[in-house]
């Protein structure tokens, strides 16, 4: 069997200047990896910078702050010329489905530098260059810090720092079913190299914002209970968000927080754009649905027991709909 890791090798080998993006809304895993990336081609000599599809969430600016990494704000503005001057190739982690890069085929449908998808989602769409995709791996964190290593990259302590952020995001801090032996091998790798894992806790879990947990108290008090206590299901408005003067990124691990409850199998958030836009829903599972089966029917994807989808109506039909469609799903299990 071939090795799926050495065309990116060879491809990211050959690039000059590499432009680094993930997935809008990014969360730890997303930005995580894109920066341990970038940080790794410059171990190689080869100059890189991100493009985000999103505002950088303040919760993990400090991983692009710390190791002065350029990033380019798509909310504010598409960089001009685009692709940026000198860029030769396009690397896109965390994410391979088009719908989770707004606004990106278009710009680059005609551009023929070579592409490379990262990833490790079960749902993809076949484009790119060359893809990496490794649905075991628990994080993108992973795949990248695997890569790094094959590549010969020294893995220093602000790169280690970079795949611990991404991974421990994406496995709860090593809590969720996707912690695999390997995963904890390399996290003492990585804590090995250097990591300060109790600083980055604090940041991570111990460094919210008033505003974040004002929203998740309206979001939990919106929580009803359907079929026996199995089905969970939160909304999220654009008054709570006006109200408690919190953010879409503010929403983040709040669809977690149902999943304590013994009886619940699945936990849904619906949360209605602060501006204009589609209705976001994310879903869990403790394993009995599988998510990304679930999500596809409305175009959505992601993992078996983590997934999201998009209803483009108003909040009380993608709640009804989503909720019949939950009912029915669960109506198959025993």
């Amino acid at each position: 069997m071939s090795d799926p890791f050495q065309p990116i090798i060879e491809t990211l080998s050959r690039a000059k200047r590499v432009l680094v993006t993930t997935h809008v809304r990014p969360d730890g895993d997303a930005l995580g990896s894109t920066a341990a990336l970038i940080l790794g081609l410059r171990a190689k000599g080869i100059d890189a910078e991100a493009l985000l599809l999103s505002h950088l969430p303040k919760k993990y600016s400090f991983i692009f702050t710390e190791n002065k990494i350029v990033h380019h704000d798509v909310e504010q503005e598409w960089p001009e010329p685009f692709p940026p001057k000198g860029v030769d190739c396009l690397a896109v982690v965390d994410t391979g489905t088009w719908s989770q890069l707004p606004g990106l085929q278009e710009r680059i449908e005609t551009w023929a530098a070579p592409k490379v998808v990262i990833d490790h989602h079960l749902t993809q769409e076949k484009w790119g260059d060359h893809r990496l995709v490794l649905t075991q791996a628990a994080a993108a964190g992973e795949i990248v810090g695997e890569l790094l290593q094959r590549w010969g990259v020294t893995i220093t302590a602000p790169i280690a720092t970079c795949l611990f952020l991404a991974t421990v995001s994406d496995t709860g801090w090593f809590q969720f079913a996707n912690t695999r032996p390997y995963t904890l091998r390399l996290a003492a790798d990585w804590m090995e190299a250097g990591v300060d894992t109790d600083r980055l806790y604090q940041l991570l879990y111990q460094n919210e914002r008033a505003e974040r947990i004002l929203l998740q108290t309206r979001g939990l008090d919106s929580m009803e209970l359907l079929d026996n206590k199995r089905i969970s299901v939160m909304t999220v408005t654009k008054a709570d968000f006006q109200t408690t003067g919190a953010s879409v990124n503010d929403t983040e691990n709040l669809i977690n927080l149902p999943m304590q409850i013994a009886s619940v199998e699945v936990s849904a958030l619906l949360s209605e754009p602060i501006d204009s836009g589609p209705i976001r829903v994310s879903l869990r599972s403790k394993g009995k649905l599988n998510m990304a089966t679930f999500a596809a029917q409305f175009g959505g994807g992601g993992h078996a027991r983590a997934a999201g989808l998009k209803f483009s109506t108003d909040l009380a039909t993608a709640r009804k709909q989503l909720v019949d469609a939950l009912l029915a799903a669960a109506s198959t299990l025993k």
